[in-house]
C-alpha cells in the first residue's frame, strides 16, 4: 500500500532526462520539418510510411494471480530496444525486454528477494553504450524492513550482472528514481530513507556502474524534521553533479527542496527550498531535470492542495553552480504538475500534470516556458471525453530527438480508464495527434497510474505503459 500511496503524487521521473535526449542546436520549426518518419515493414518486405500518431504495436503482460502495475519505461540508446519495469503485486521487481521495432519479447526477469514480498520497482534506466540497464526500487533483504535494491542487467540477455542492497540508517527505505552519468560509470539512486529516529530524509547513492560497488550515500533532512522524500535525480552533461529534487517540511509546512551534489564525492554543493508562492501552502516536487549545456537546473511540481483554487504548477529554475534562483513560475491550475522536460536545444521548458476547474472536470494542463526568462509560451489543457465531470491527469511529458514535437499521456476516462497520448507542436502549442488506448475488455475496468512514456532518441517511437486494475500492464508504441 505504501507503494501506491507514493505513486499518485511521483512521476516516472527517472525516464524524462533519458527521454530528452536528441539533436541539439536545432530550431522548434526547423526541426519538426526533419522530424523522422515511422517505417513500417510489410510481410512482402516492402516499406510503407506510417502517419504520426499510429499505433505501431501493443504488448500484454499478466503477472497474475497477484495485480502488479509498470512504473517506468526506457529506450536503448540505439533506439532498439525498450526495456519496462514494475511490479508483480508487492511480491517481485518484474522487467521486460521488448524489441523496440516489431513488440517481440526479448527476455523477462523477475527479482523475488529471500522473502518474496515487499518487492516494488520503481525506476529503470539504460546505460549510454546500451550494454546495461539498471532498476531500482523498494526492496527486502531480511525478515523485516525495507530498503534499495538496485540490480543491473546485461541488455541483450536479461542477465544479472549485479544487485545491491542499500540499507541505510535503519531498515525503512524506498528508492523513487535512477540516473546514470553521461560517461557510463556511475549509478545514482535516490528517494527516502528514515534516520535513527525515524524520520523521512533525502537518501542518495552513487555506485559504481560496472562492480556495483557502492561510492559514495548521503542524506539531506530539512528543519521540520520529518516526511523528506526525494522524487527524481538528474545528472550534469559533463556528469561533474547529481540534482535531487523532492518534498521538504519546513517547521510549519511542505516545501520544494533541491540539492546538489559533487558526483564523484557526494560532498553536498548547494541547497536551496522554495516555499512557492502560497506561503502557507504544501509543496511536492515531482521532477527535476538540466539543461543540455548544464547551465540551469528545472524542477517542478505542486504548490497547496491539489483540490483546492489556490493550488497550482510551481516551476523554478536554478543557476546549477551555485544554486541561484533564475526564475520561479507559476500556473494556477487549481492542480499540479507531475513531470517536466527540456527541448534537446534547451530554448524550453514542458511541464504536465493535472488542472481541476470547477464546473469543467478534471484534465490535463501542459505549459511551455521559455528556458532564459520563465516566461509563458502557451498553455494547453485537456478534459477527457465522456460523463458529466470529463476526468482525465497527465503524468509524463517527453519531447520528441528533433525537438519540434512534446508528448504527454496519462489516463483519460470513457469507459474505463484510457491512456490517452497528446503530441503537441513545441513551439506554438498546436495539437497535432491525440490516440486512446483502452485495455481488452475495458468496458468497466479503471486504468491504474501513473503511466510512463519514452522517446526513442533515433526513430521518434513513442513508447507508453501503465497497468488496468486487474494488475494487466500495457505497453504501447506510436510513430513520433
Amino acid at each position: 500500500m505504501h507503494g501506491y500511496i507514493r505513486r499518485v503524487i511521483v512521476a516516472a521521473a527517472a525516464g524524462v532526462a533519458l527521454s530528452t535526449v536528441g539533436v541539439a542546436g536545432a530550431s522548434a520549426s526547423a526541426a519538426a520539418s526533419r522530424a523522422p518518419q515511422a517505417v513500417r515493414v510489410s510481410s512482402a518486405g516492402t516499406h510503407a510510411a506510417v502517419s504520426p500518431g499510429a499505433q505501431l504495436w501493443a504488448k500484454l503482460y499478466n503477472g497474475s494471480p497477484t495485480l502488479g502495475h509498470a512504473e517506468s519505461v526506457a529506450v536503448s540508446p540505439d533506439g532498439k530496444t525498450v526495456f519496462v519495469t514494475g511490479s508483480k503485486g508487492e511480491d517481485d521487481y518484474v522487467t521486460i525486454a521488448y524489441n523496440a521495432a516489431t513488440g517481440a519479447q526479448l527476455w523477462i526477469k523477475l527479482y523475488k528477494g529471500p522473502t518474496g514480498s515487499g518487492n516494488i520497482a520503481k525506476a529503470v534506466a539504460v546505460s549510454p553504450d546500451g550494454s546495461t540497464v539498471f532498476v531500482t526500487g523498494e526492496g527486502s533483504t531480511a525478515a523485516s524492513g525495507a530498503t534499495y535494491v538496485t540490480i543491473a542487467y546485461n541488455a541483450a540477455t536479461g542477465a544479472q550482472r549485479w544487485i545491491k542492497a542499500y540499507n541505510g540508517v535503519v531498515a525503512v527505505n524506498f528508492a523513487n528514481a535512477l540516473a546514470v552519468s553521461p560517461n557510463g560509470k556511475t549509478v545514482f539512486v535516490t528517494g527516502q530513507g528514515d534516520s535513527a529516529s525515524f524520520v523521512e530524509q533525502y537518501a542518495t547513492v552513487a555506485y559504481n556502474a560496472a562492480t556495483g560497488a557502492q561510492l559514495w550515500a548521503k542524506r539531506y533532512g530539512g528543519p521540520g524534521s520529518s516526511n523528506d522524500i526525494a522524487h527524481s535525480v538528474a545528472v550534469s552533461p559533463n556528469g561533474n553533479t547529481v540534482f535531487v529534487t523532492g518534498t521538504s517540511t519546513s517547521p510549519t509546512f511542505t516545501d520544494e527542496a533541491t540539492v546538489a551534489y559533487n558526483a564523484a564525492t557526494g560532498a553536498q554543493l548547494w541547497v536551496k527550498r522554495h516555499s512557492g508562492v502560497l506561503l502557507s501552502a504544501n509543496g511536492y516536487y515531482n521532477s527535476v531535470a538540466v539543461s543540455p549545456t548544464g547551465g540551469a537546473v528545472y524542477v517542478t511540481g505542486i504548490n497547496g492542495d491539489a483540490s483546492s483554487a489556490g493550488a497550482g504548477y510551481d516551476t523554478i529554475a536554478y543557476n546549477a553552480a551555485t544554486g541561484a534562483q533564475l526564475w520561479a513560475k507559476r500556473y494556477s491550475s487549481s492542480g499540479g504538475a507531475l513531470s517536466l522536460a527540456v527541448s534537446p536545444d534547451g530554448s524550453t521548458v514542458f511541464a504536465t500534470g493535472e488542472t481541476f476547474r470547477p464546473g469543467a472536470g478534471i484534465g490535463y494542463a501542459t505549459v511551455a516556458y521559455n528556458a532564459a526568462t520563465g516566461a509563458q509560451l502557451w498553455a494547453k489543457s485537456y478534459v477527457g471525453n465522456l460523463g458529466a465531470i470529463p476526468r482525465a491527469l497527465a503524468y509524463s511529458v517527453a519531447v520528441s530527438p528533433s525537438g519540434g514535437t512534446v508528448y504527454v499521456t496519462g489516463l483519460s476516462w470513457k469507459a474505463g480508464f484510457d491512456y490517452a497520448t497528446i503530441a503537441y507542436n513545441a513551439a506554438t502549442g498546436a495539437q497535432q495527434w491525440i490516440k486512446l488506448y483502452a485495455f481488452p475488455g475495458n468496458n468497466s475496468t479503471e486504468g491504474l497510474g501513473p503511466v510512463a512514456e519514452a522517446v526513442s532518441p533515433t526513430t521518434g517511437t513513442v513508447i507508453v505503459t501503465g497497468a488496468d486494475v486487474a494488475g494487466e500492464w500495457a505497453t504501447v508504441a506510436y510513430s513520433g
